[in-house]
């Protein structure tokens, strides 16, 4: 076996693994993001809870803004018992009582807060990785860069 074999062994490796850090790195970014996703849908969530159950504490006579979107609001007033619209997805609504769309809201709150757990364990396992990663990457390099003891400079 020649001297440079395993100079060309560990230079594969440490291209192997910038390769997979990389992948990791971008892997938590993308984590990061859909973290960030349920963190802003379970926030809208409790938002729309709070408003159904300030209706109920609402005067008759309470004037509301309804949100158009873009900034844009219509006033108006909700019926004491009004149905509530509620979106179940694919741009299918169903139309129910408050308390029970503030039941299936909160029942939607939970299934993200479950799903937020869940990715912050997997985002948690992958920041290790990358750790555990970097730290035998930067071991190759200190183990690369320190100069072969032995005979050299003695008279």
């Amino acid at each position: 076996m020649s001297a440079g074999r395993p100079i060309a062994d560990a230079e594969q490796q440490v291209q192997e693994d910038l390769a997979r850090l990389e992948a990791y790195r971008n892997q938590l970014s993308a984590m990061m993001q859909q973290y960030q996703y349920l963190g802003a849908s379970r926030a809208d969530h409790q938002r729309a809870r709070e408003a159904l159950e300030g209706l109920d504490r609402a005067s008759k006579e309470a004037e509301l803004l309804i949100p158009l979107g873009a900034d844009t609001f219509l006033r108006g007033s909700a019926a004491p018992g009004a149905k509530v619209l509620l979106g179940v997805g694919s741009g299918v609504v169903m139309e129910a009582d408050a308390p029970q769309v503030s039941e299936i809201l909160a029942q939607r709150a939970g299934k993200i807060e479950a799903a937020s757990k869940e990715l912050e364990g997997q985002i948690g396992t992958l920041e290790q990785r990358i750790d555990m990663l970097q730290q035998r990457l930067e071991a190759l390099a200190r183990s690369t860069s320190q100069p072969a003891t032995g005979d050299v400079g003695r008279d």
